[in-house]
C-alpha cells in the first residue's frame, strides 16, 4: 500500500512539474490562451479583460492577419501604442 501511494505521489510531482513548465512558457509570453464557459477561444494578457471570440470568428481574424499588418503599417502615425 506505501508503494501505491508513493507513486501516486510521483505520478503528480511529474504532473504538477508539466504543468509548472507550461505556465513558464505562457508568462514569458505574456499571454495565454483558455476555452469560455461559452466555448469561445479568450486571449489573456493583452489588457485588462480577455479578448473572446468563436472559432470562426477567430480564423477570419487570422486569415486577414496580412491585412491588418498594412493597415498598421499604413496608418502608424494614427496609431497609438501602449505603453
Amino acid at each position: 500500500m506505501v508503494t501505491d501511494n508513493s507513486e501516486d505521489i510521483k505520478a503528480e510531482l511529474e504532473r504538477l512539474r508539466a504543468e509548472n513548465q507550461a505556465l513558464k512558457k505562457t508568462s514569458a509570453k505574456g499571454l495565454s490562451l483558455k476555452v469560455s464557459e461559452k466555448g469561445g477561444l479568450s486571449v489573456y494578457g493583452l489588457g485588462r479583460f480577455p479578448v473572446t471570440l468563436y472559432k470562426e470568428q477567430w480564423l477570419k481574424l487570422l486569415e486577414m492577419a496580412d491585412d491588418i499588418r498594412a493597415f498598421i503599417t499604413t496608418n502608424d502615425s494614427s496609431l497609438k501604442t501602449k505603453g
